[in-house]
């Protein structure tokens, strides 16, 4: 059996069922407990769980996520919340330095299955130091995995498969997609890391995106067949590191050309990891060029009108689909 419950909820649900599951998990982060989080994913958690499941943390996140490290690496398993990926870097040290290669370098002999989760991304005119979509940056380091769940499904599935992990796994949300229904379905269920999900099937040709830019692509996909007959597959990475390279190969074999999107910068970002591993792999089978949508390279704009455009929509791709096929 399945309901309809939105992406909030579904973190929510994940977060509960663990908490339960293991005496180990426990949440920290600025306005969690009483307040039930800024963006209301922990509300009543506090109220049924206590003080010693349910923290809040002052406004440091150097120093909670450094916490939280030296707890995962004795052997808890917290979930740090972010009010905004933007602020983990000022905690770069800790999530980088000390979380991403501990297990490396005590030669296994340490763990350090912390989680951390929060929202990364722009389009909710906050500005530019509360819009960065950082998965490019964290993906960078080995020793990390990064998830970018587009679905409540898959929001729900991937955090506690990520609260399980005895590796660092940091799970970047969408403040845009948090009231967005989708079916889920009722008890317990797992997604495993490292897995793509083809969320609309086609046959000429393929768009790859992760997090709000493959509901992006959805739209995109149904104007395209409607206005052009052009028959799109959606790839949804869901998860950054590691990644899902055959699904994404096996889709472009069959369609032939491909246009990868996301809401993170051109430069540096996932998408030219991606569209270079194409290349290098699936040369012989490309029919035109792998193109690319991205937002603009820019610090993100405060404005409501501009960060819109700034932004990757529907008919940007749909465009960028036409100039390929």
């Amino acid at each position: 059996m399945s309901r309809q419950i939105d992406y909030r909820t579904a973190i929510r649900e994940a977060l509960a069922e663990e908490i339960e599951r293991d005496p180990n998990v426990f949440i920290i982060g600025e306005e969690v407990a009483q307040y039930n989080g800024a963006y209301k994913v922990t509300q009543g958690l506090w109220a049924k769980y206590g003080d010693k499941r349910v923290i809040d943390a002052p406004i440091s996140e150097a120093g909670f996520i450094g916490m939280g490290v030296g707890a995962s690496m004795l052997g808890l398993r917290p979930v740090m919340e972010l009010m905004f990926w933007s602020f983990a870097y000022v905690a770069f040290d800790q999530m980088i330095n000390n979380a991403a290669t501990v297990r490396y370098m005590s030669g296994g002999l340490l763990h350090c299955p912390i989680v951390v989760r929060g929202p990364a991304n722009g389009g909710t005119n906050v500005g530019a130091t509360h819009s960065h979509t950082p998965e490019n940056l964290f993906g960078n380091m080995p020793g990390l995995k990064v998830v970018c769940p587009a679905t409540a499904y898959d929001a729900k599935g991937l955090m506690k498969t990520a609260i399980r992990d005895n590796d660092p796994v940091y799970v970047m949300e969408n403040t845009k997609l948090y009231g967005e229904l989708w079916d889920v379905p009722e008890g317990e269920y797992t997604i495993p890391l490292g897995v793509a999900d083809v969320k609309r099937s086609g046959s000429d040709l393929t768009l790859v995106a992760h997090g709000r830019a493959v509901i992006t692509c959805l739209k995109a996909a149904e104007l395209l067949e409607a206005e052009h007959d052009i028959k799109a597959e959606v790839v949804d990475l869901r998860s950054i590191r590691p990644l899902d390279e055959e699904t994404v190969l096996e889709s472009v074999r069959k369609t032939h050309r491909v246009v990868v999107v996301e809401e993170n910068k051109p430069f540096c970002g996932v998408g030219a990891q991606i569209t270079a591993m194409i290349q290098e792999k699936a040369f012989d089978d490309l029919d035109a060029p792998v193109a690319r949508v991205s937002a603009i390279d820019a610090p993100a704009i405060y404005s409501p009108r501009l960060e819109e455009v700034q932004l990757p929509r529907p008919m940007d791709v749909v465009k960028k689909a036409l100039s390929i096929c």
